[in-house]
């Protein structure tokens, strides 16, 4: 089996999201695929498989480092990338990615790689007991947030859109998770080149919350919400990962046949064998 290394949603060298992509993943159990992404340690290692839809190029498991996912952004942006480079070849004019939430198309654009934004399996806004243990995990105030909503399409996103770029990097929140979470902030920001300000926070290993560098799930959600909403019109830029050492750019656009979650891709390893 082949394991490569790629950086997801760059804006320079080693500036976006880690993902390990596993070729030729088939004979895996899921006790090995899940002990490999522990023991890697990124937020998430991806396995190809093939596919079991007709439409599909391939299939993709996707697992953190204590459970799996029906669907993940980067992942499915980095998992097209690997899977092209290591002479993958489209049955049609996109590649289509098969998932745990169904096919997902991905597509070449000029700001690189886009993915189609799944459909929200829950939106809407968050329950009073729901706010208060994000707002509790988050060390924020009811004064602090503008609107608290559900961004659920396969990781069960919750997101608090905050007054400004500026309080969204403020945040500083408890260590500890309060239960298993996936809590992402937004704001909008007045930097040129950059409409919105993204952070993204989950339960990892030892019940500690980690902040992810570049989310392409949580920008999925949240751009469903800000077209929903009337907050984003036309095409935007997304900066995620400032507080994380990275220094992520997330581009979104919509046609006619959905929301696109667009980003840079690069490798930085190739080639590995596993010797598992």
């Amino acid at each position: 089996m082949r394991l490569d290394l790629v950086d997801v949603f760059v804006n320079g060298a080693l500036s976006g999201n880690p993902l390990a992509v596993v070729h030729g993943a088939d004979g895996m159990s899921d006790a090995a695929m899940q002990s490999l992404a522990r023991w890697i340690g990124f937020s998430e290692t991806t396995f190809l498989l093939l596919p079991t839809h007709p439409e599909a190029d391939y299939r993709v498991r996707i697992f953190t480092p204590v459970l799996e996912l029906p669907f993940a952004g980067h992942p499915t942006l980095g998992s097209a990338y690997a899977w092209r480079a290591a002479g993958g070849v489209a049955k049609g004019a996109r590649i289509m990615q098969e998932c745990g939430v169904g096919l997902v198309p991905v597509r070449e654009t000029e700001a690189g790689l886009a993915f189609r934004a799944p459909p929200l399996r829950r939106s809407g806004p968050l329950s009073d007991a729901e706010k208060a243990a994000a707002l509790a995990q988050l060390r924020l105030t009811p004064e602090d947030v503008i609107e608290a909503v559900h961004v659920d399409n396969g990781p069960p996103w919750q997101l608090l859109r905050l007054a400004d770029a500026q309080a969204v990097l403020a945040v500083s929140p408890e260590v500890t998770a309060q239960g298993v979470v996936d809590l992402g902030l937004i704001g909008p920001s007045q930097e040129p080149g950059i409409d919105w300000e993204i952070r993204g926070f989950f339960t990892g290993p030892g019940g500690i919350l980690v902040e992810d560098p570049v989310t392409g799930s949580l920008n999925a959600g949240a751009a469903l919400y800000l077209y929903e909403s009337g907050l984003a019109t036309g095409d935007y830029v997304a900066a995620q990962g400032r507080k994380t050492g990275a220094d992520g750019r997330v581009h979104v656009s919509r046609d006619e046949e959905g929301v696109w979650i667009a980003g840079k891709v690069c490798a930085v390893g190739t080639g590995a064998e596993l010797a598992i």
